[in-house]
């Protein structure tokens, strides 16, 4: 009965999150409020939410603070020069922005932290998707599954869990797998390529002149427009305004076949393009090697691990704050201006903790796990490596890493091992189903990534989960074809 309810459960989620009937943070909380009291453990709901919270506390705990900390670089100014050579290098380009979307979530990933790879690809990328009126939902999936496949490095967390669980040497589980995780992230890669094409193909090619400049008189630009080999001729007219929110140049589209020769209205959009505003009063030119440095010491520091990640982003936090804005009055302007992201990402990570407190407390988790495993036929017991990648898909969504990783995988890794099946075999297998784990609504990140980008968690669920499931089944395919599992 536990493990019908689980998935009932979770399937009752992820409908009406994806149907927009509910808020995430609502279903979060009231679904398995509801589905504890069904399972008549209604009595200890307090003590399964107490517990969820008290597990998911730090991680909430680290992701305020993250986003204080780095909403300050971007504040002082850290992150212009990338956004300035991502814009060199994709030049308003559909195809190449989804690319460099790609490249630059792959590049901040080896930090191992999922959190602040979102948050510096959102803040870099963000106002080019909307300024070109590109997906969003683009931009989070191919910012989710690159850092899915890189997420399995062995600081990242999930390679680690595997090997603490059944007593291995991480670089033994990690160091097979490159070839296969190599594949995994060129078919990210190629994944963009042709999302970018997509994008290209509905919005035309475009060119972005100036982006980084603000506008501060109305222009009148000439629109380019090629309809059935022909071409039309007409004027666009930007918006204007030279506050801290106008800092695109002039637009102009060559469209496709069937483009229409049609005056183009491109207005100036204050909230979108203030992170880009080269003369924004919260800019600290002369400060910019002190927070590089800071910066690269807090990722190092991550990185060996010689504190807490919720204290080290704590100390960074302070200390940015502290240096880049020695007015109390400024320091408290720079932490409101940042309230709405902590507010929604702590939320959402608390009101998980009702969610996976209950699967957890109820027994619905073990009860789930457990008949998945014994659903494997005896047949396939030879070939636990390739059915534990295939479980790892569904089981690490469902999941938290901890559950699986140290609930399920030493069992799977039991019944592989009856079987003559290595237990590095098992383990390397385990890790294939991440770059579908950073979707899943079990994931603090992933309400970083959403909440930054302003898309529908729903919207996001249903847009990525397709090409995240295929980036996995991926890897596995190239794990067993290079011999790894």
């Amino acid at each position: 009965m536990l493990t019908i309810l689980g998935f009932v459960m979770i399937a009752t989620f992820l409908v009406l999150i994806m149907t927009k009937k509910m808020s995430p943070i609502a279903a979060l909380v009231l679904i398995p409020a509801l589905f504890c009291v069904l399972v008549g453990q209604g009595a200890k709901l307090g003590d399964y939410v107490i517990e969820g919270v008290g597990d998911l506390a730090p991680t909430a705990a680290m992701l305020m603070f993250a986003i204080v900390y780095f909403g300050v670089m971007i504040d002082v100014g850290l992150f212009d020069p990338i956004v300035r050579g991502i814009l060199r290098f994709c030049k308003a380009d559909p195809m190449r922005i989804v690319v460099g979307t790609a490249l630059l979530a792959s590049i901040v990933s080896l930090d191992g932290d999922g959190s602040t790879t979102f948050m510096i690809t959102v803040s870099a990328m963000y106002p080019l998707y909307k300024r070109l009126k590109m997906s969003l939902v683009v931009l989070t999936g191919v910012a989710a599954t690159a850092n899915g496949v890189m997420n399995t490095l062995p600081w990242g967390g999930p390679t680690a869990r595997a090997a603490t669980a059944l007593k291995v040497d991480a670089t033994d589980i990690f160091v097979p797998m490159i070839p296969a995780l190599a594949v995994g992230l060129l078919a990210v890669f190629l994944l963009s390529y042709v999302l970018g094409l997509r994008e290209r193909k509905r919005l035309g090619t475009l060119t972005l002149d100036e982006v980084l400049e603000p506008v501060t008189e109305p222009v009148t630009e000439t629109v380019l427009v090629e309809a059935g080999g022909g071409s039309g001729k007409g004027t666009a007219r930007t918006g204007s305004g030279g506050g801290a929110g106008s800092s695109a140049g002039g637009v102009s589209y060559d469209k496709g076949a069937d483009g229409k020769g049609s005056d183009v209205e491109e207005p100036a959009d204050d909230e979108e393009f203030k992170g880009l505003d080269p003369n924004r009063s919260t800019l600290r030119p002369r400060l910019y090697w002190f927070n590089a440095g800071l910066t690269l010491v807090l990722l190092t520091a991550m990185i060996m691990q010689l504190m807490p990640i919720p204290v080290l982003f704590l100390l960074g936090a302070a200390l940015a704050l502290t240096v880049n804005f020695p007015s109390m009055k400024d320091q408290r302007a720079r932490i409101a201006a940042h309230a709405d992201n902590v507010l929604n990402v702590s939320g959402m990570v608390f009101a998980a903790a009702v969610f996976t407190g209950v699967l957890t407390g109820t027994g619905m988790v073990e009860h789930m796990a457990d008949w998945l495993v014994g659903a494997v036929p005896e047949g396939m017991g030879p070939h636990m490596g390739i059915v534990t990648g295939l479980l790892s898909l569904p089981l690490t969504y469902f999941m938290s890493n901890d559950g699986f990783y140290f609930g399920v995988l030493p069992v799977l890794a039991e019944a592989g091992a009856a079987h003559g099946v290595s237990p590095l075999e098992v383990a390397r297998a385990s890790i294939v189903g991440q770059p579908l784990h950073m979707s899943s609504p079990l994931v603090p990140a992933v309400y970083v990534l959403v909440g930054m980008a302003k898309v529908e968690f729903g919207d996001h669920t249903r847009f990525t989960v397709k090409w995240a499931v295929l980036t996995s089944l991926v890897v596995l395919a190239a794990a067993i074809l290079f011999g790894a599992i």
